[in-house]
């Protein structure tokens, strides 16, 4: 203790410290239970406008309207970093076909051919995909983490199934469900190397570069959709859901997404993930007043418990 230092203020600079480790240790769960809500709701309007919007003009026009409402927050900053951005060029042309130009396109294309249920249940794995690839780069998965991993999906299996988990046993899989997997892989793949950006590229300057790339590399996708099967009617119902899963789904919860990530590893952020059949549940709830049983009501507090277990720092 030196001279100036008391043991009064010496306590509250522990309890300060301790305060801010506190922080840092739920801030990146909490960032992406806020992420997995935001797509949740994207998950319940995609769902709406599927049969009017094709799969891959929904993709091209919602990360469009995710790089427009990047811009005013992140062109200046592209310009002073295009130097980094050239050195990382590959690195985020990678991340950019996973995340952005694939990702979200798969899903809407395996949204087309098969079920809800068949959907979540492939979701569902992606936790455990993201844990084996972020292991495999290094990351360190401690035995806490492992449990509450697998009681979160338990929890989630169990909800799918209303309790039912020898019905998996019977499930027919269509040819969707393979499009599913390959967007399941592609996102666990996204995740594991979110951990590799560049520090000096600053988080929304870097959401802005992926979109960018990813865009570019969409768009003749895009102009083979608009000549094979036309460009779609806009209505009330079809641009709303554009802007919701443009601006909030893609803009705002890839970027919380990623900063969740970024502080706690993709381990630790993909269980978090395990939360959007509960998201899903309790919109529905108060959209829709869809009735909530208490099989639900356990299963949520299994899945809950698993997140939890998950997220503490071991």
């Amino acid at each position: 203790m030196t001279a100036t230092e008391t043991p009064s203020t010496r306590r509250s600079t522990e309890s300060t410290a301790t305060r801010a480790l506190r922080s840092a240790v739920w801030a990146g769960p909490v960032l992406a239970g806020a992420a997995t809500l935001i797509w949740s709701g994207n998950f319940v309007i995609a769902r709406a406008v599927s049969g009017e919007i094709p799969p891959v003009q929904t993709a091209f026009w919602r990360w469009a309207i995710a790089l427009a409402v990047l811009a005013p927050f992140a062109a200046k900053g592209l310009w002073e970093h295009r130097r980094t951005i050239h050195r990382h060029a590959l690195y985020i042309a990678l991340v950019s076909l996973l995340g952005v130009t694939l990702f979200n396109t798969l899903i809407y294309i395996a949204g087309h051919t098969t079920s809800a249920t068949d959907l979540a249940l492939i979701a569902a794995a992606s936790p455990v995909a993201i844990a084996v690839l972020a292991v495999v780069g290094g990351e360190r998965l401690s035995p806490l983490r492992i449990t509450g991993m697998f009681i979160a999906l338990a929890g989630v299996v169990a909800l799918i199934t209303k309790g039912d988990v020898g019905a998996l046993l019977h499930t027919e899989f269509a040819s969707g469900d393979l499009w599913m997997i390959a967007a399941m892989l592609t996102f666990a793949a996204y995740s594991a190397l979110l951990k590799r950006k560049p520090q000096q590229i600053p988080a929304v300057v870097f959401l802005a570069a992926t979109v960018l790339f990813g865009l570019v590399m969409l768009l003749p996708a895009q102009i083979v959709s608009l000549v094979v099967e036309g460009g779609f009617t806009p209505t009330t119902g079809t641009l709303s859901a554009l802007a919701y899963i443009g601006a909030a789904s893609s803009a705002l919860a890839f970027f919380l997404w990623n900063k969740a990530v970024e502080s706690v590893g993709a381990t630790r952020a993909g269980v978090v993930y395990y939360l959007q059949p509960v998201c899903v549940a309790v919109l529905a709830y108060f959209t829709i007043a869809e009735p909530v049983t208490g099989a639900q009501v356990a299963c949520t507090a299994l899945i809950l418990a698993g997140v939890a277990l998950s997220s503490i720092r071991n």
